[in-house]
């Protein structure tokens, strides 16, 4: 029996919500984020108040486990790096080298979990088409290119923003750089690589609400979602305000470029410690709830 979609709900030309009819007369419900990370998909029994969450098979569930901690460690390790690198340059504990040292060792933190969070979705279980209510499991991928899933947009702009500041860590090691050099080599990367951590928060937005405005506050992905574009906005700010002037070859304010550094980078190091509560089950189970 082909599946029937009772609604398909998203933000523009995203789906990030299906729910269809099963063979049984029952319902299965997918939603994108539970499906990638938890490797979940809700089924409600024909006739039942009851909502069961199935999980994929076990193969899934260990390869999103381990990619999940690899991610989350990764985020938590890189943003306490770039506030430890930003607390010394506020206070004056280091030299600029030892700074943009501590800086770039972050950044390489950053591009790990940025990627492994792209293979996340890559390699993550999904729904079949059809009646079945059922999640499967394809072959291990290192890559993939599906722009049309706004899971998989989000993580390749996040990974893509984590390697725009790659450029501006390694640019930031370069000696007697003109003032203009400065800001074309070291500060619109900056810019640019804040704007693409921007871009992706607002995805994930899309992503769990499903094209609207919303506050879970009993959602940990919403809340995961909230605390990295709180520490992206607070980048944002921080490069802005390290634009270096041509008139004096200062910037426009070095106490804001720290603190929102080293504030913004703690926000994501908590959104690493959030992430790592939201994996998979220990085992394959089926759980219920009441609606």
């Amino acid at each position: 029996m082909a599946r029937t979609e009772q609604h398909a709900e998203g933000a523009g030309p995203f789906t990030t919500r299906l729910t269809w009819h099963l063979p049984d007369g029952g319902t299965a419900v997918w939603e994108s984020r539970p499906a990638r990370r938890r490797g979940t998909l809700a089924v409600r029994p024909p006739g039942s108040a009851t909502t069961r969450h199935t999980s994929a098979g076990d193969v899934a569930l260990r390869r999103l486990r381990r990619l999940n901690t690899i991610a989350a460690t990764a985020f938590v390790i890189g943003g306490a790096l770039f506030a430890v690198g930003a607390g010394m340059a506020q206070f004056g504990s280091g030299d600029a080298t030892t700074v943009a040292s501590v800086y770039f060792a972050g950044g390489l933190f950053f591009t790990t979990g940025g990627y492994v969070s792209l293979l996340q979705v890559v390699n993550a279980p999904r729904h079949v088409p059809g009646g079945e209510g059922r999640l499967v499991t394809h072959g291990w991928r290192w890559w993939s290119y599906e722009p049309a899933r706004v899971d998989w947009l989000s993580t390749f702009v996040l990974f893509a923003g984590t390697l725009v500041f790659a450029v501006d860590l390694v640019d930031s090691f370069l000696q007697g750089l003109t003032v203009q050099q400065i800001n074309r080599l070291i500060w619109a990367p900056d810019v640019i690589g804040c704007v693409l951590f921007l871009v992706s928060g607002h995805l994930g937005f899309a992503e769990i609400c499903h094209g609207r405005l919303c506050v879970r506050r009993r959602s940990l992905g919403w809340w995961i979602v909230a605390v990295n574009q709180l520490g992206s906005a607070l980048f944002m700010l921080s490069a802005l305000a390290a634009f270096t002037r041509p008139s004096t070859g200062s910037l426009i304010n070095a106490d804001i470029t720290n603190w929102g550094t080293l504030v913004g980078a703690l926000c994501f190091s908590l959104g690493g410690l959030l992430q790592a509560l939201e994996r998979p089950a220990g085992s394959r189970t089926t759980r219920a709830r009441s609606r």
